[in-house]
């Protein structure tokens, strides 16, 4: 989220798509507070077209068409949105709690107090060649961030592929432990061992928590000479799966070889380096 945008020489905004990654971010928080899942009932996922549907109805269509802005959606084209100032953003965060709206109140008082530290006068030419430098290396570190971020939404969808298992996804992330995959799964509680027999091998099966929204299941009917035909459920890995195993992968929370080279590699895309 690029907060520190400035209007009016000092001024700090918040854009619509920043303050659905706010809100959401927030009752993920709460959720966790709760003991309960996110997105769930209790905790929904705001989604972007949504917020932007309740703008006019709590600003009012006049004001705000002020606040229309062109957000750069990931492969920079343009999409509709709003940029609000301090006030608009805690009157929209207001719209959905009070609590929501100290949040944002907070989180933008912290954001201004961060811009005026960044563009405080220089007062001699050692400070303002300072403040030079400071700005360069801030600037690269945003743009080597994006290029990162870039890489990561373009690697995954070049890796992912709809019908894929967990494991045929796993086995393109260098350097991960594909015998052990079933394994991390079954500890973070997508799936279970429908067998619960140690001594026959197991029979994975998705679990509620994980169903349809990162795992499903295929269904593999199977003929037996001299007997009846028996069903044999497979792991199918969906979308929002692999970009939640991707995301465990960077973090290095999936089980890795002991000659893992260090590198998040597959295909022709690099993501860096362990340090």
């Amino acid at each position: 989220m690029s907060d520190l945008t400035a209007i009016g020489g000092g001024a700090v905004t918040m854009t619509s798509l920043e303050l659905v990654d706010f809100i959401n971010g927030h009752r993920r928080q709460q959720a966790e507070l709760a003991g309960a899942e996110f997105p769930s009932t209790q905790h929904p996922t705001l989604l972007h077209k949504n917020f932007l549907a309740k703008v006019p109805e709590v600003l009012g269509a006049e004001t705000s068409a002020k606040f229309s802005a062109d957000l750069p959606d990931r492969y920079g084209r343009p999409r509709k949105g709003y940029r609000f100032p301090k006030r608009e953003s805690c009157l929209m965060a207001m719209s959905y709690s009070y609590e929501l709206q100290a949040a944002v109140f907070d989180h933008m008082t912290a954001l201004e107090q961060q811009l005026a530290a960044v563009f405080t006068v220089p007062q001699t030419r050692a400070e303002a060649l300072r403040l030079a430098a400071d700005l360069e290396e801030q600037n690269a570190q945003l743009m080597l961030e994006n290029q990162q971020k870039a890489l990561r939404i373009e690697s995954l969808e070049s890796v992912f592929q709809a019908g894929m298992t967990p494991t045929q996804f796993c086995k393109r992330l260098n350097g991960v432990n594909t015998q052990q995959v079933n394994g991390a799964l079954l500890a973070i509680g997508w799936i279970y061992d429908a067998e619960r027999d140690p001594e026959r091998s197991a029979k994975y099966r998705v679990s509620s928590r994980a169903r349809d929204k990162y795992l499903t299941e295929g269904v593999i009917s199977i003929e037996k000479e001299g007997g009846s035909p028996f069903v044999k459920y497979t792991l199918v890995l969906l979308q929002k799966g692999a970009a939640r195993l991707h995301e465990l992968y960077l973090q290095e929370a999936l089980p890795m070889k002991a000659d893992w080279d260090g590198k998040f590699t597959h295909a022709k895309f690099a993501l860096g380096g362990r340090q």
